[in-house]
């Protein structure tokens, strides 16, 4: 085995996230990458440090002694190489460009976050929200958080938090038009769409892959996610929100939720950075930064829920 620090963080990783493809993911290779590093693992060690199936991945008893052995090594290597404090400021200052979608407990993210970033008085943050995945390098992006599935391979992403969304109206609306009895009655209603970017037109509610509509005749059209909310509160039609920002207004029962046990997906909340030969400093701190803010901050959805 040549590189066994590299073996060993493959190993840290996947006994956190236990599932190959998210430690692929934030590493940044593919899954049979994974699979080929931890086999090798294995074998030079004489002993299995998973059990694998095809429903779970779970750590054996020799791998859960391991991990905290395996732990310590990293982090004891990793404190060899710690930069001086003058030679960290001046790798801390310059511009990192970030950019967020609209996220639940926000104002708690982006106070957590200066708080951390004070003590580099010379990084410059550049925050940007996203509501049209800006272009990572025409906008010359170090890092973003994105809600949806991680659909390029050049970026190393670290999945932070999980949502879904659900289709909801007042009851007041429901009292006056009606309850769609089938998800295809839901073209006879008055629906609130948001506009896709990229074509100018009202975005699809996406439920799986055998069913999605389109709403061809809304009441109402925004280009600002956080409107369809008050809008759907008003009465005016019935909105596709995402969980966050719905459940408050279910729980008291002032939304109501239709078609809870139609099937959809859960979206992955990733935070991302692309990449490059050479990351700067900065922006793996900030990166790391958030990855330990977000991942206390978000909701999680169990993957049995659905």
């Amino acid at each position: 085995m040549q590189n066994r620090f590299e073996a060993l963080r493959v190993f840290c990783s996947l006994a956190e996230t236990l599932q190959f493809k998210e430690t692929a993911n934030r590493l940044a290779v593919s899954a049979p990458v994974v699979t080929r590093v931890i086999a090798e693992l294995e074998n030079y060690l004489g002993e299995a440090l998973f059990q694998r199936n095809t429903r779970q991945v779970k750590l054996t008893d020799f791998g859960g002694q391991f991990l905290p052995k395996a732990k310590k090594l990293l982090a004891d290597s990793e404190a060899l190489f710690v930069p001086s404090r003058s030679h960290l400021a001046d790798e801390m200052a310059g511009v990192v460009r970030l950019t967020i979608p609209d996220l639940p407990n926000e104002k708690a993210v982006l106070q957590a976050l200066g708080e951390r970033l004070k003590a580099y008085p010379d990084l410059v943050l550049d925050l940007r929200k996203d509501t049209v995945r800006l272009n990572v390098v025409e906008h010359q992006i170090d890092l973003g958080v994105r809600i949806g599935t991680v659909q390029d391979n050049r970026f190393i992403v670290k999945t932070v938090g999980s949502t879904r969304e659900k289709i909801v109206a007042t009851p007041d609306f429901l009292a006056q038009h009606g309850k769609p009895k089938r998800w295809q009655d839901l073209a006879d209603f008055p629906l609130i769409g948001c506009i896709d970017h990229n074509t100018g037109r009202a975005e699809n509610w996406y439920f799986n892959t055998d069913i999605q509509i389109t709403p061809s005749r809304p009441i109402a059209l925004t280009n600002d996610y956080q409107s369809v909310l008050p809008l759907v509160q008003a009465g005016l039609g019935i909105g596709f929100l995402l969980d966050w920002q719905c459940e408050p207004y279910l729980q008291t029962g002032d939304l109501i939720e239709l078609f809870p046990k139609l099937s959809r997906p859960n979206w992955q909340i990733y935070l991302y950075r692309p990449q490059r030969t050479v990351t700067p400093v900065r922006v793996k701190v900030v990166f790391d930064v958030l990855a330990e803010i977000l991942d206390t901050r978000l909701p999680k959805i169990s993957p049995s829920k659905r």
